[in-house]
């Protein structure tokens, strides 16, 4: 409830709010609308078995469950990339930021993070459903876990590793090196300004990006990346409620609900609505 309260505040504030009609606004609010769904696909499936006390799930359902986790993650591993990019251009070419990141280019370059996520996603979904399950169908996760899924196949699943494989690295490693030579240019820069003010927003603005960066990938890395000698479920399944779970959660809070321009936007709605005077307290 607070992943999906947090997200849906900052996605609501970007739209109504004209001083957040920026690039890096509009990149957090793409942010927010993949948490919610990277969340909901993988935890309220596993959420209304708990509660129903079934723990069934049909192989539609899992498979989509499947694909819709997969694709929301690769589409976020991409979208930190290009939002470390946007910080690069926003301090270390702040003159001409506005024309290089232009409405145009932004839409590009989400729209772009999401066919990538998207199709990886698929690849990845169609190249473990094709292969036949043993017998046991019981799966020792919490949700319809790639890896998991791979432990009940009875056939060789060395293409499906291979494309796996592939995918991870074009996905996980290459995206953080983007993001490390985008924050080496930016520390350089930094350390140049004179000003104690203008490093320490430039500091705070790199700083919450880079918590969620950490987060995100340091937890996708160990998952999907880890020697084959290293197989233990049930660390598995923490990271999996890590970035499945509390990252999506903790991203508004980092991102923007600490943000003073935010927490303007916030009030002046708050103001239009008395009915939401409660929210209020959250941002004193």
């Amino acid at each position: 409830m607070n992943t999906l309260l947090g997200n849906i505040i900052l996605i609501s504030i970007t739209i109504l709010d004209s001083h957040l009609h920026t690039p890096m606004y509009f990149f957090l609010s793409n942010l927010s609308f993949l948490d919610i769904w990277y969340t909901s696909s993988a935890l309220t499936p596993m959420l209304t078995n708990f509660i129903s006390g079934r723990n069934t799930i049909s192989f539609s359902g899992c498979a989509s469950q499947m694909y819709f986790s997969l694709a929301m993650g690769s589409t976020e591993c991409v979208l930190l990339s290009m939002m470390a990019y946007d910080r690069y251009v926003a301090i270390c070419n702040p003159l001409r930021y506005p024309i290089i990141m232009n409405r145009r280019v932004c839409v590009q370059i989400a729209a772009g993070s999401w066919v990538t996520g998207c199709l990886t996603a698929l690849v990845e979904t169609m190249s473990v459903l094709s292969l036949s399950l043993c017998g046991n169908t019981i799966i020792n996760h919490f949700t319809c876990e790639i890896l998991a899924i791979l432990k009940l196949v009875c056939e060789d699943t060395s293409m499906a590793q291979l494309v796996m494989l592939v995918i991870s690295v074009l996905l996980l490693p290459l995206p953080m090196l983007l993001i490390c030579f985008s924050y080496a240019f930016i520390l350089s820069n930094i350390l140049r300004i004179s000003s104690t003010d203008g490093r320490s927003k430039a500091f705070s603005t790199c700083a919450a990006h880079l918590t969620v960066v950490v987060l995100f990938y340091g937890t996708a890395l160990s998952m999907y990346l880890k020697p084959s000698a290293v197989d233990s479920q049930e660390i598995d399944k923490f990271m999996a409620l890590v970035y499945t779970g509390l990252t999506p959660m903790l991203n508004p809070i980092i991102y923007s609900l600490r943000n003073k321009e935010v927490k303007m936007a916030v009030k002046k709605l708050l103001l239009r609505n008395p009915f939401n005077t409660i929210l209020n307290s959250i941002f004193k």
